[in-house]
């Protein structure tokens, strides 16, 4: 495994992480025994970033890594990434709601919670939720704070919020077809120090070519309505995916390793944080790292992707 290190981190982090939303009833992987085995495989092979968050599964992605951790005996090898939505921000919830994370987690202390998105339908200020949290951290219940899905401006707010502590990661979804990262978190991240966890990185599974034209009127999970996965996008997508198998060819690596790759590449703040419903899947994905495209080739996927036509608007 390869690791990066980030100026407002102290430490290694691998440089790809395992993400675990498909722990809930929206992606169905409700088998505790498969997520342990995922777990388990992640930290024999040096992934030590596990990403989570309070709304995956109401709970239940949380409590399947708290259980397999404790199962497994290796709280102290995983860096845990966690989050509480925007509706849990008014102040005194946020210490209630990180009570609960750390209790599903079964663990004293948590090392990342970030805010999983800013409090759109509510009106809790800004420095009351980011106050909170560094609170928490005096009290030695969380080690290090995240914003997850904020705009670059609210980034800025809320880190003039904090006295003693600095926002030390941001999470946005990031892949080689979705790139508005590239715009402003990234040159941010970069420019301050912190780590991006790029959340989405395989679009859903749009990338990893396993998927036709003929598959996506199939889904009945979140890709039904995910516009990537309507035809006039997924007819732009498969142009690139046919790129990704091209090159692939000559490493003998897979499209969603293609596409990881060249995330990895682009920055080196950037952590993916692929999700997986098996070993087999994970392993697939921490196929990513160890090898580099070249400079022609990654040139060659920033250009065909760069030109595709994407809209969002499909109703």
């Amino acid at each position: 495994m390869e690791y990066r290190k980030f100026q407002k981190i102290n430490e290694k982090i691998s440089t790809i992480g395992l993400g675990t939303w498909q722990y809930s009833e929206t992606w169905g992987m409700l088998d505790y025994n498969i997520a342990k085995s995922i777990i388990a495989s992640a930290i024999e092979n040096g992934v030590n970033l596990i990403d989570t968050a309070a709304v995956y599964g109401k709970g239940k992605s949380e409590e399947f890594i708290g259980r397999a951790l404790k199962d497994l005996d290796t709280r102290d090898n995983v860096f845990i990434a966690t989050k509480i939505p925007g509706d849990f921000l008014n102040r005194d919830d946020v210490f209630r709601a990180v009570d609960k994370c750390l209790s599903r987690l079964q663990v004293d202390v948590i090392d990342l919670m970030q805010v999983h998105w800013p409090p759109l339908w509510h009106n809790f200020p800004t420095c009351g939720y980011m106050r909170a949290l560094e609170r928490l951290i005096e009290l030695g219940k969380i080690r290090y704070i995240g914003l997850s899905d904020f705009p670059v401006e609210l980034i800025e707010a809320a880190r003039n919020c904090l006295s003693r502590h600095d926002v030390v990661s941001i999470q946005v979804r990031y892949n080689v077809v979705e790139r508005a990262a590239e715009i402003d978190h990234i040159p941010y991240a970069e420019r301050n120090g912190m780590m991006l966890l790029a959340w989405s990185p395989l679009a859903k599974g749009a990338l990893t070519g396993k998927y036709t034209i003929n598959d996506i009127s199939k889904f009945n999970d979140l890709r039904s309505s995910d516009p990537l996965f309507f035809l006039e996008n997924f007819k732009e997508v498969e142009r690139l995916v046919n790129l990704l198998k091209k090159i692939g060819e000559k490493y003998n690596k897979t499209p969603s390793q293609v596409a990881l790759n060249w995330l990895i590449m682009t920055s080196s703040t950037v952590v993916p944080i692929p999700g997986a419903k098996s070993v087999q899947q994970f392993i697939e994905n921490i196929g990513s790292v160890g090898w580099r495209l070249s400079y022609n080739e990654w040139r060659e996927i920033d250009d065909v992707s760069k030109n595709l036509r994407i809209t969002y608007v499909t109703w």
